[in-house]
């Protein structure tokens, strides 16, 4: 399944691009599998998502859980935690 990830803040910066096209493996049916996913794809996704547990996810612009299904989603946004002020 193809699919178009959007980065943003400091996930952009460590990856060193705001988006990308992706083939994903059959495996990764899941937010959290996604992002276990990426880790592995060099030293700059390792850097973004060496904690996985505060990467927040959106599908098709809805935020999303890790446990979540991404199925037929067209576009996955990864991002931060949001700080207010």
């Amino acid at each position: 399944m193809s699919v178009r990830l959007v980065y943003f803040a400091w996930v952009r910066e460590r990856i060193g691009k705001g988006s990308e096209e992706i083939e994903l493996p059959d495996t990764v049916k899941t937010v959290g599998e996604l992002i276990a996913h990426l880790a592995t794809l060099g030293e700059e996704y390792e850097a973004a998502f060496q904690v996985p547990g505060v990467i927040r996810a959106a599908l098709d612009e809805e935020h999303a859980d890790h446990d979540e299904a991404i199925g037929g989603t067209r576009e996955i946004a990864l991002f931060p935690p949001m700080t207010g002020g």
